[in-house]
């Protein structure tokens, strides 16, 4: 295939999108009798590089040590309030002035979530969410804030009635009315977006007889083909939040932004709960972070990178329920890593992950795989970057235009009748391309979207006799 020449000025603006990729956060919660104080988590954050953090209140030793830190801010209403804040306009006017404008924008609180999974309180609170979203709302419009800062709501993966496979999300029924649409139809109306709980580990826990673990912790494996669309996931998470995607294009809110506001994996548990340990804490945490920062979104949303806060900070030793609920923290009390893994583009490039795959790896056919359908089942823990057929043969031209062009991969395997031009797709060169460009790059940050029109994998594509590598 012949390469068209583009001007510098495309080139450029067109290298500038591709430079955002996703975003890691933490939770900060503080269940506990034995934390450092706020002042010192707070220069914990900023020597760990993590520059986003979500609190489960308002709490003001916390808040004022947030100040100046240029570490972004989520805070939370709790639920025991929705009801007085649903009902009074006044009460949610006073809360804002006194837990929001009292310390903005010295701290920069970027959005308040309000409530937490309000549909599993046992409270029955669920019908004051929406009015307390809007009154809050309308306290931050009265004080002009709310172009800032975003009113939202975290919702667990139960308010699903199905999320397998995730072409069939759907809302539970007895939700979408009094609820669920009202509170789209919000986020959608003040630009915010939906937050989102979601733990892999306890569908893992629930159905290890047939869900992988490498499956689960982003590693090497088949993947799992979606029955309803023909997309294949290779982790449980992306598939999840697919099914909340799906649920939402159900209801017509295909536009709608996701944030993943917790997601986590216990370093330790009880001797039921399948799953458990440090090793796996350490693989899905570190591998997770990984494919954020590698950039690039879920399979359904392939443009919409991915904004992921990591549950939690810290071991919190007086959470109730079984050991797991204490051991989802990345720091022990006394500021020690629990386990090693990155949280920056600079962390990532030294980090290596715990080998992988120890036993045998089926091989499973899957699109663009070889003449056999087979597909590499290494354990080298690497990633590859690869063509997104969805976003049409234009788009994937103009970005192999750039890649091999002033992106300066190395495209001589694709040329006639070099070993990688065979087959002789838009496809299959601009997967070649963009993997030269990306692995070229360190897979850095942004290195692996070229405007939407390319994701991360960690399965070794296979085009013909051409093979991948991670080295160039």
């Amino acid at each position: 295939m012949e390469y068209r020449l583009t001007t510098i000025s495309y080139l450029l603006s067109f290298f500038f999108l591709f430079t955002d990729a996703g975003q890691i956060g933490v939770n900060y919660g503080r269940i506990a009798n034995n934390l450092p104080s706020a002042v010192k988590v707070v220069q914990l954050l900023k020597s760990q590089g993590i520059d986003q953090v979500k609190l489960y209140d308002t709490d003001q030793a916390v808040l004022k040590a947030l100040s100046g830190s240029n570490i972004k801010v989520t805070v939370a209403l709790p639920n025991e309030l929705l009801n007085s804040v649903s009902k009074r306009k006044s009460f949610a006017f006073k809360w804002v002035q006194k837990n929001i404008l009292s310390y903005y924008p010295s701290t920069q609180i970027q959005a308040i979530a309000v409530g937490n999974e309000v549909f599993v309180d046992p409270n029955n609170t669920t019908l004051f969410l929406v009015p307390a979203m809007q009154n809050i709302h309308s306290a931050l419009i009265n004080l002009n804030l709310h172009s800032t800062i975003k009113v939202s709501s975290p919702i667990a993966l139960s308010a699903l009635q199905s999320s397998y496979p995730s072409s069939s999300g759907s809302f539970k029924p007895d939700l979408i009315e009094p609820v669920i649409k009202p509170m789209l139809s919000f986020l959608r109306q003040t630009g915010s977006y939906l937050m989102v709980n979601a733990y892999p580990f306890f569908a893992y826990e629930a159905n290890s007889d047939v869900i992988s673990l490498d499956y689960a912790l982003f590693r090497t494996n088949p993947g799992v083909v979606d029955s309803g669309n023909g997309l294949r996931y290779f982790s449980l998470l992306e598939a999840q939040l697919d099914a909340v995607y799906a649920a939402m294009s159900s209801l017509k809110f295909d536009d709608l932004k996701m944030v993943v506001t917790e997601t986590g994996w216990p370093s330790k548990g009880d001797g039921g709960e399948t799953g458990s340990g440090e090793e796996n804490a350490a693989a899905y945490n570190g591998n997770l972070v990984r494919r954020v920062l590698n950039g690039g979104g879920t399979p359904l949303r392939p443009n919409a990178d991915l904004e992921v806060y990591l549950f939690a900070l810290f071991n919190e030793n007086k959470k109730p329920g079984p050991t797991s609920e204490r051991n989802y923290g990345l720091f022990y009390p006394d500021e020690e890593k629990v386990y090693e893994i990155p949280f920056t583009v600079e962390q990532l490039k030294k980090w290596k992950s715990i080998p992988v795959n120890k036993g045998k790896t089926e091989k499973s056919p899957v699109k663009g795989s070889g003449s056999d359908g087979s597909v590499s089942t290494s354990s080298s823990g690497g990633t590859y970057c690869v063509a997104n057929e969805k976003t049409g043969k234009e788009k994937l031209q103009d970005a192999l235009d750039y890649a091999c062009g002033e992106g300066g991969a190395d495209c001589r395997q694709i040329q006639p009748g070099a070993t990688c031009y065979d087959p002789n797709t838009v496809e299959a060169h601009a997967s070649f391309a963009f993997n030269s460009f990306y692995q070229k790059n360190s897979r850095a940050m942004g290195s692996c979207y070229f405007g939407g029109a390319a994701y991360v994998v960690t399965q070794a594509p296979k085009y013909g006799d051409c093979k991948f590598t991670t080295e160039y």
